[in-house]
């Protein structure tokens, strides 16, 4: 199976590299859902679309969750990101790859 290629803002790409991030949220749907984020799948971190930063993980856990089910900061994050609570959460727990 192809890696999962997985585009990041600059913090979040920086946190997983640095270790202190290891998930990421995205909207429950066709493209980030339990058939594409298999646990073992390899996953491919990219600061943005280009191909000069990126990071080589793979998928550790997986989890759908309502938005309204996070703490007070992720449920923030979501708003802001959906304009709205009622949505269903894609949780990727991701480990990266040693050696960075």
């Amino acid at each position: 199976m192809k890696p999962l290629f997985i585009p990041l803002k600059s913090e979040y790409y920086e946190a997983f590299k640095n270790g202190t991030k290891r998930e990421e949220l995205r909207r429950y749907g066709p493209r980030w859902n339990t058939a594409t984020c298999i646990v073992g799948r390899r996953v491919v971190l990219s600061k943005g679309y280009g191909k000069k930063d990126r990071v080589d993980g793979v998928v550790s856990g997986f989890k759908k969750q309502h938005a309204v089910e996070f703490g007070p900061a992720d449920r923030d994050a979501i708003f802001d990101c959906f304009g709205t609570l009622n949505v269903l959460i894609a949780c990727i727990s991701i480990d990266i790859d040693e050696g960075r």
